[in-house]
């Protein structure tokens, strides 16, 4: 590379790019920092296109801190419907309220104070105080990290602790002094549309000529996959003229607060008209659900209850349990006279019973 860290030859070059190619996304068309945090935590494991379909009806729900630390924490859920991972909107409800009551509901602007919010880490604090306040702080996600081991032609695993100061560390080399906010976004878009995982669009790249990588389609370096949990559990279908049984989840559970539907032992569920199977995957895990119909009442755990037909949509749900819910409903009448639904998705229906 050629001295593009002391000139700031890399930095500038990358904010004349993205000044006429950056893509416009709504929290880009602010410097509001309330509107700037909630974006990153929606971001978080989650792709643009979906953050883009939700992103601004919630913020005109929840448009300051305090509309969102007064909210009833099944309504904040029931909110975030869709963009998975819940813990999220409940560590940003911690931050609200955390704003509400140590500043006077007044967002930080210095490091140290974000620092010591509850959910903020180094990333999300970078992020807030260059996007809102053009502060100079760097910041790395996947993105950032891949594009600095090729510029640099770094075979360090970008997933180690080594891996990430090195990240870090050019970052912070590299960011431009006088205008962090179009840098910073500008290198998370290369990242994203030019400089993507498997072979990058070099050609268009507007920093090629610093890149140092002769085989960037290798990098960067990861270290060892992990494993891929296959999970299985069975559920119960019990609807009656109270409701849809359904399950509300312990404090200390994935799903906090949530319902879904509940489970049983297999050896339990199995001696039930079985409904259908449905496989969906959450971070390192496989799962499936084998859904079984109870055709009489059965003794309720203390944590059950039944949500009447009218009030499910206003009962928060994980996605799968949602999707499913929704579908089944919709094949009720049928339900009772057939042993499964019609096939949809990723819905199937047991094998046949052999001879």
């Amino acid at each position: 590379m050629r001295k593009a860290d002391a000139t700031g030859e890399f930095a500038q070059a990358l904010v004349d790019w993205f000044m006429q190619c950056g893509r416009d996304y709504p929290w880009r068309r602010t410097t509001d920092p309330w509107a700037i945090l909630v974006s990153e935590v929606m971001l978080q494991q989650t792709t643009i296109p979906t953050v883009l379909a939700r992103y601004e009806t919630w913020m005109q729900r929840y448009p300051t801190p305090a509309h969102l630390a007064r909210a009833d924490e099944q309504e904040a859920l029931l909110s975030w419907e869709g963009l998975g991972y819940y813990r999220r909107v409940r560590a940003l409800q911690a931050t609200a309220r955390a704003i509400c009551e140590k500043h006077d509901g007044v967002f930080p602007r210095e490091a140290e104070e974000l620092l010591a919010l509850p959910g903020i880490g180094k990333y999300t604090s970078a992020a807030v105080l260059s996007f809102a306040y053009n502060k100079p702080a760097a910041l790395v996600d996947a993105n950032v990290a891949r594009v600095l081991a090729r510029l640099y032609d770094d075979r360090t695993p970008i997933d180690t602790a080594a891996g990430q100061r090195a990240a870090e560390a050019r970052a912070t080399q590299l960011l431009h002094r006088t205008n962090p906010r179009a840098y910073n976004s500008a290198l998370m878009e290369l990242g994203q549309t030019i400089c993507t995982p498997g072979k990058p669009r070099c050609e268009l790249c507007p920093v090629r000529t610093l890149c140092r990588a002769e085989h960037p389609e290798n990098l960067p370096v990861k270290a060892a996959k992990q494993q891929i949990t296959q999970i299985e559990h069975w559920d119960i279908w019990l609807f009656t003229t109270r409701g849809l049984l359904m399950q509300q989840q312990p404090a200390d559970a994935r799903h906090a607060g949530m319902y879904r539907l509940p489970q049983r032992p297999r050896d339990v569920a199995q001696k039930l008209p079985r409904i259908c199977d449905q496989t969906y995957a959450i971070t390192r895990y496989k799962v499936t659900r084998h859904l079984h119909r109870a055709v009489n009442e059965l003794p309720l755990e203390p944590t059950e209850r039944f949500v009447p037909a009218d009030r499910l949509s206003s009962v928060p749900m994980a996605s799968p349990d949602r999707k499913l819910v929704l579908k089944l409903l919709a094949d009720q009448p049928a339900l009772a006279s057939r042993k499964t639904p019609r096939r949809a998705g990723k819905y199937r229906r047991p094998a046949p019973p052999t001879s």
